[in-house]
């Protein structure tokens, strides 16, 4: 079980959620990438995972590999929190 129900609201992990976001968003990111910069084992970091239940991000097969992009949610939020710093 990861901590989406006790980091939703978190300042820090909606924080690193919205820059896990951003890196998806700028580039084609295979699913070994991801989990290479973004993994991580401490039971209260719990990015990738949060990003994951709240359905933030997609995978998608191009050309024989898995990519992972922000998902229709994951771009609405990143639309939305670039909204408000503007």
């Amino acid at each position: 079980m990861t901590g989406a129900g006790n980091s939703a609201k978190d300042p820090v992990i909606e924080s690193l959620i919205f820059d896990l976001l951003q890196w998806l968003a700028n580039g084609e990111r295979t699913y070994e990438d991801v989990m290479e910069a973004w993994r991580t084992s401490c039971p209260r970091l719990t990015v990738w995972e949060d990003a994951n239940d709240r359905g933030l991000v997609a995978r998608e097969q191009v050309n024989g590999r898995k990519v992972i992009r922000p998902s229709s949610s994951g771009l609405a939020l990143l639309d939305q929190r670039s909204r408000r710093q503007s």
